[in-house]
């Protein structure tokens, strides 16, 4: 699913702090500081996981699983790419 580490680096590529990640997810902040400081892969409810991956996904995050497709494997995290047509101009 989610390991703390990734949620911590998301949190971090997103800047936002845990107050805020707390508040966009719908949780309460105690819930994101035992998140963050789980050992590996987060552990809770389905419920509340997923709400807090979408809040990240909703600040521009992506998160790479285990399995998904990356240059050299493992778990990460990316900022996501911006939508067509909203790429800053690059000048010229």
């Amino acid at each position: 699913m989610i390991t703390a580490a990734q949620m911590r680096a998301a949190r971090a590529l997103a800047g936002i702090d845990q107050k805020t990640l707390a508040e966009r997810a719908g949780v309460s902040l105690p819930t994101i500081q035992r998140m963050e400081a789980s050992e590996d892969v987060v552990r809770g409810m389905v419920d509340t996981l997923m709400k807090v991956i979408q809040a990240l996904e909703e600040a521009g995050v992506e998160l790479i699983g285990e399995n998904q497709a990356s240059e050299r494997g493992g778990r990460g995290v990316r900022l996501k790419a911006p939508p067509q047509g909203d790429a800053p101009f690059s000048g010229g």
